[in-house]
């Protein structure tokens, strides 16, 4: 057999193997890697999907945490796991902001090079909290604070890179305020960071947020989205309380490691966009401030690029901290 004959004789092979391999999918448990703690909106929405993906299949989806350095470390896990469908990740906007707020040496992955865009899954508006020991019981009046004491305060996040940390220093620039930055290791460190005193002001996901603002373990005072959130109608937005042109959100998306075989990818994303579009999936998600999201492989490419490319903008204009 010439060299030319054995090429085309693979090529007909994995095209022949492709519909076997979507309709043999999941043979055994797939691992979801959440690169966030336990407890957050990465966290929470795995379980969910992995649940509705566990009775599609008949297959468990496992959700493994691998907190770190701003969701680097769960990220690398999952970059450099075998392209066979069954380690998946789960992400959000802290991967797209960290492709220009860390240095390749930093990070040690590409994300369009080193993983494959599934799907989205949904995105929710933040909220701006204090502790409720913070003498400002609106957010002009906690800028006002701020300005009289620069440097002073501080806000907690989940890490550098995340969206809480970058809708900080959003919030920072646009209001012309200097407040220190206080990375946690994970969402819910830097939540008991805040309503336990140690820092003054977090900016968290509505849906991770809202029970403890109800126990009023903390003050909100400011939610990011362009209208009010359903779930705290009554703070107002970022722009009513009166800094103008100040939106943020998390939203987050399903990858799997660059080369995973695209009928995998395929069978994936129609369950995932079908699962996201249930009515009690809807529902759920409504009531905790979410909004599901919907894609293709190829839409949610193109998504995932223009994001980085925003969020390089950002950091070029406001600077790295």
């Amino acid at each position: 057999m010439t060299a030319r004959h054995l090429m085309l004789a693979l090529a007909a092979g994995l095209l022949s193997a492709s519909p076997s391999l979507a309709q043999d999918y999941p043979a055994h448990a797939v691992r979801i890697v959440v690169p966030f703690g336990a407890g957050g909106p990465a966290d929470v929405a795995a379980r969910l999907i992995g649940q509705a993906l566990q009775e599609r299949f008949g297959q468990p989806f496992v959700v493994e945490n691998r907190t770190g350095a701003g969701g680097v470390i769960g990220t690398v896990e999952a970059a450099k796991s075998p392209a066979d469908g069954y380690t998946l990740l789960m992400m959000s906007n802290t991967q797209t902001a960290n492709e220009s707020l860390l240095t390749p040496e930093q990070r040690k992955y590409d994300l369009m090079r080193d993983l494959a865009p599934i799907a989205p899954v949904n995105y929710s508006d933040l909220v701006i909290v204090v502790n409720p020991q913070v003498p400002a019981k609106t957010l002009a009046e906690f800028i006002a604070l701020a300005k009289a004491q620069p440097g002073k305060l501080n806000y907690a996040s989940s890490g550098q890179g995340t969206p809480y940390h970058m809708a900080g220093e959003l919030l920072k620039a646009i209001a012309g305020i200097d407040v220190v930055h206080v990375p946690y290791r994970n969402s819910g460190e830097a939540r008991s960071g805040v309503i336990g005193g140690q820092v003054q002001m977090m900016i968290d996901a509505v849906p991770a947020m809202a029970p403890n603002i109800g126990e009023n373990q903390v003050r909100a005072l400011a939610t990011t989205g362009k209208q009010r959130s359903a779930v705290l109608p009554n703070v107002p937005t970022a722009g009513e309380a009166g800094v103008a042109g100040y939106e943020a959100t998390i939203w987050l998306g399903l990858m799997a490691p660059a080369g995973t075989p695209r009928p995998v990818i395929d069978k994936l994303n129609s369950a995932v966009n079908a699962m996201v579009k249930r009515p009690d999936i809807v529902k759920l998600w409504t009531e905790q401030g979410a909004v599901s999201m919907s894609m293709t492989p190829e839409e949610f490419d193109k998504f995932l690029r223009a994001d980085i490319a925003k969020w390089s903008d950002v950091v070029k204009k406001f600077g790295k901290s």
